[in-house]
């Protein structure tokens, strides 16, 4: 054995040992059977069918765990963030958070709910009202929730801005969006995310917009405060070459399903199914001379989701199935390793 070889079998070791340890731990959030369908009317009357964004989704996460849910554009991760957040309804499944199921709540008592989740959009400046100043937009959340002492909603704020270094304090109170760089703004979307003291954060694409330099002083950002609150992080990305820093678990999603999830450094030493090793050789390599060969990539397109393939959703695409079943029924979730998870017939 070479020693690359036993470090990259140490690697996985000590992820199925997070793993152990996560599964000991209480369940904050839990998704059952989760079906996220949108409704296609032609001519705004007549029903033409439904996009199933999400058809199918299961996971838990853990107290103080990381995830990264990754995929490509139009796999239904978004929608998947947004019904986590409340945004969106299911028409089937259940979301259960610290215990309590919220996915049937209305408006009024998803409040509490959205108080103790963090949300930090994919484009800072987008997300920034222009008309507030930096102190308007982290005191805007105290108020809704009903935090009426003034001297507490200050304090909060101040702790908060130092906590994401955004320092001295008085300097950023009455700044605009438009007066902060791209990371500052970014900085700003994460501080108005945690001024609730939130248990969950759900991070979409949160470093996607920002430069290379920027991006790791962000993730390391999140990171000291996931460690320093204990916080479950939710991180959604199509790219793999950040999430690998940053999460303990990922979750590949294709076409509205979950298809593989797995302890980061499992999954890609090992990956199993055949569209979660099309993604990590559609990764770039940024050594040289492994970006000179040519990599072999799954032909076509993901598939409409308003009429997805029958069976498995990546058959058409993919070089492994296997006629006569892959195309007929959709394939359970089958456990080939400890704690990796692939729903593949290649593993039945």
């Amino acid at each position: 054995m070479t020693v690359d070889d036993r470090g990259q079998e140490q690697k996985s070791i000590e992820s199925i040992k997070v793993q152990e340890q996560l599964s000991d731990k209480d369940i904050l959030l839990s998704v059952r059977d989760l079906h996220v369908w949108f409704e296609l009317k032609r001519w705004g009357l007549i029903h033409s069918g439904y996009v199933k964004a999400v058809d199918g989704v299961n996971f838990d996460l853990h107290y103080g765990e990381s995830i990264g849910i990754v995929g490509e554009s139009g796999c239904g991760k978004t929608t998947l963030m947004r019904t986590i957040l409340g945004l969106v309804k299911p028409i089937q499944g259940e979301i259960h958070f610290a215990g309590e199921d919220i996915s049937g709540l209305n408006t009024a008592d998803l409040k509490f709910y959205r108080s103790e989740v963090g949300y930090v959009q994919q484009d800072p400046y987008g997300a920034l009202p222009p008309f507030m100043d930096l102190h308007q937009i982290m005191e805007e959340p105290m108020l809704i929730h009903g935090i009426k002492n003034a001297e507490e909603r200050e304090q909060r704020i101040r702790d908060v801005l130092t906590e994401i270094k955004m320092c001295p304090v008085d300097d950023f109170f009455k700044k605009y969006p438009h007066m902060l760089s791209g990371g500052q703004q970014q900085r700003a979307v994460i501080g108005r995310a945690m001024v609730m003291e939130p248990r969950l954060l759900v991070a979409d694409e949160p470093v996607s917009m920002l430069d290379a330099s920027v991006q790791v002083e962000i993730l390391r950002l999140l990171e000291e405060l996931q460690a320093s609150h204990n916080l479950a992080v939710i991180y959604i990305t199509h790219d793999l070459s950040t999430v690998r820093y940053f999460s303990k678990r990922i979750f590949v999603m294709y076409a509205g399903n979950i298809v593989e999830k797995a302890p980061v450094d499992e999954l890609l030493a090992n990956p199993l199914h055949p569209y979660t090793q099309a993604l990590l050789e559609a990764t770039p390599d940024p050594e040289y001379e492994n970006s000179l060969h040519y990599k072999e990539i799954p032909p076509g397109e993901p598939p409409s989701l308003i009429d997805p393939p029958t069976g498995c959703r990546f058959h058409p695409r993919c070089p492994k199935r296997i006629e006569g079943l892959c195309e007929v029924e959709f394939p359970p979730e089958f456990e080939p390793e400890p704690n990796h998870q692939v729903a593949c017939w290649l593993y039945e």
